[in-house]
């Protein structure tokens, strides 16, 4: 079976958004509660490969994945791609020395969480962040490709969750205690916690201003960027009709509006292809004011679904090729 690869960005929605922004706020959460608690310290190899089971998920997946990302492995014993799949898991996770953790997890033995991840097929790989979960690949697939997606995955992982992974002593013991670790408040936890407490509420124009004040001070502020991107397209689409945009999309290819404001529903429903090659060809029909507002409406939709997206690398390449 070859491998089926799945985007990390996932759909772009009012929910979608408000989760990634509570997920972050109740990782920091657990890791500074696990850190009063003595925990958070450095743990021995072992841990980095474990069974999981339906009864121990909460525990060992959801709870764990608010300090360091969790790759699921499903498969079973009978399932020949996945001994050749596994072992080469098993290898990556301890030569990542904590920047993962590999759950395996028998399919005959949890038949309910195979149907919860909607499995249809194994060997089947996923990732917990945070408590979000993320269809990674099924099938087999060649090894370049799978350190591509961890590395993609742990990325997402450090930039919007905050998770720098797990400290591993070659030299520790089972059981032996672990140093207390400290984990200091970064300087805007409080303003964007704010923006995700508006979000949460439905203000999307508070949402916007919180990100808005961490920017003011720190323009580099990869996750106040992103926060703004998406609750600034959310702001725009809240009202929209959307039969009535995509008719006048459709009726009137050279209206640079209709098209920009299709764009913006295109990629708030997933279609995010779809909106970046809207654009694209709105740029290459038009000139002058028109086609710098198209141009600007693609820019900020690559902010929305970030710099190291493929889809946005291959976006950029086509822009390219239609300004010069």
């Amino acid at each position: 079976m070859q491998p089926r690869n799945m985007s990390m960005s996932g759909v772009v929605d009012l929910a979608a958004v408000k989760a990634a922004g509570e997920a972050k706020v109740k990782a920091e959460q657990t890791r500074a509660e696990t850190a009063r608690q003595g925990g958070g310290g450095a743990v021995p190899p072992s841990s980095l490969v474990i069974d999981v089971d339906e009864a121990g998920f909460e525990r060992d997946v959801l709870q764990r994945s608010a300090e360091v990302p969790v790759v699921l492995d499903f498969w079973a014993e009978w399932c020949e791609p996945c001994k050749q799949l596994s072992p080469v898991l098993e290898r990556l996770a301890t030569e990542y020395n904590g920047r993962f953790v590999l759950a395996k997890i028998d399919v005959e033995a949890n038949q309910m969480l195979m149907q919860q991840f909607g499995i249809q097929g194994i060997p089947a790989v996923f990732a917990v962040v945070a408590g979000q979960a993320l269809p990674l690949f099924q099938g087999l697939a060649p090894e370049p490709q799978i350190r591509q997606t961890l590395d993609q995955l742990i990325q997402v992982g450090e930039q919007r969750f905050g998770l720098t992974g797990l400290t591993v002593d070659t030299d520790a013991e089972e059981g032996a205690p672990a140093p207390e670790a400290e984990i200091p408040a970064g300087p805007y936890d409080a303003l964007l916690e704010a923006a995700v407490q508006a979000l949460d509420a439905g203000d999307l124009g508070g949402a916007v201003q919180a990100y808005k004040n961490v920017l003011a001070d720190d323009p580099g502020n990869s996750e106040a960027k992103l926060g703004l991107a998406q609750a600034e397209l959310l702001s725009r689409v809240r009202d929209m009709d959307p039969q009535k945009v995509r008719t006048d999309a459709a009726d009137a290819p050279g209206d640079v509006q209709a098209q920009i404001a299709a764009a913006d529903l295109d990629l708030v429903g997933g279609h995010v292809e779809d909106a970046f090659g809207r654009l694209v060809d709105t740029v290459r029909l038009t000139a002058g004011d028109d086609r710098d507002a198209a141009r600007l409406r693609l820019l900020e939709l690559f902010e929305v679904i970030g710099p190291d997206d493929p889809r946005v690398s291959a976006a950029r390449t086509a822009l390219a090729r239609v300004l010069f």
